[in-house]
């Protein structure tokens, strides 16, 4: 246990990083990283997915409420925005924990890959999301935002890929669409994390100081580590070359795809 809680901190360290660098979640490399780290620690192998899931939901909670205080702080956040998506988010990501649980290790390890893919190709083509005409009614922002919660409880991230594309082409700032989008980070993580720990409380077999599928040694570790490096990888966001990052970034997430499709 005291070992993975050491890597969890150096995860966290990367991923708080890469997260304040590239303005992800760090779901994207939370969860392929925890696949590996849970399988090669013994865990039962129909476990791991969900696991590495719920857990990466979890540390979302953290970063995310230090994410919305910076965003906040700035004057970015459209809360009204945030007040209409939260409700359809909460229910997709709760509705998103019962899929995952119903579904084989095998379908949401393949459901991951082509989440990762497609956000590789995204950063590697440099692809904006683009303004358009949408009229974002009530109705609309609700099936949406179940959406979004739902795929994003499904991988274990906080939606940012998601929601961002669908803010712009409601005429949304790009500034206040990735705050927005940070903040709607927060119920995704909530709702997603409890409906997986209420999912996985009578579960046989889970590994010591689990709450149901949620791993605690790695949600601490990994999340109070990233909440601060997080704040360093904004801040070199504005003296790297961003474009070229990306495309580093593009690369490691493709990698990740391969080792997870083969593992």
């Amino acid at each position: 246990m005291i070992e993975i809680f050491l890597v969890s901190i150096l995860l966290g360290m990367v991923s708080g990083l890469l997260a304040g660098l590239f303005g992800i979640g760090g779901g994207l490399v939370i969860v392929p990283v925890l696949v590996i780290l849970f399988t090669a620690q013994g865990f039962p192998a129909d476990l791991v997915m969900l696991m590495a899931v719920a857990t990466s939901l979890a540390v979302i909670i953290l970063t995310a409420i230090a994410s919305v205080l910076a965003h906040h702080r700035l004057g970015s956040v459209v809360w009204v925005k945030v007040f209409r998506l939260s409700p359809g988010i909460m229910v997709g990501a709760a509705v998103g924990a019962v899929v995952a649980k119903h579904i084989s290790a095998d379908t949401l390890r393949y459901i991951l890959v082509i989440f990762l893919l497609y956000v590789a190709i995204q950063m590697a083509l440099q692809v904006k999301p683009k303004p358009d005409h949408v009229k974002q009614s009530r109705a609309l922002d609700f099936l949406v935002a179940n959406i979004i919660g739902l795929l994003s409880s499904i991988v274990g991230i906080g939606g940012g890929t998601l929601t961002v594309p669908y803010l712009v082409s409601g005429q949304m700032l790009m500034r206040n669409a990735v705050a927005v989008a940070s903040a709607c980070g927060l119920p995704i993580a909530v709702a997603g994390t409890v409906s997986y720990a209420l999912l996985g409380w009578n579960v046989l077999h889970l590994p010591e100081w689990s709450l149901g599928y949620v791993y605690l040694p790695v949600f601490l570790g990994t999340g109070l580590s990233s909440i601060a490096t997080a704040p360093i990888g904004a801040k070199l966001a504005h003296k790297l070359p961003a474009a070229k990052l990306k495309r580093y970034f593009s690369l490691l997430l493709f990698v990740m795809a391969a080792k997870l499709m083969w593992y």
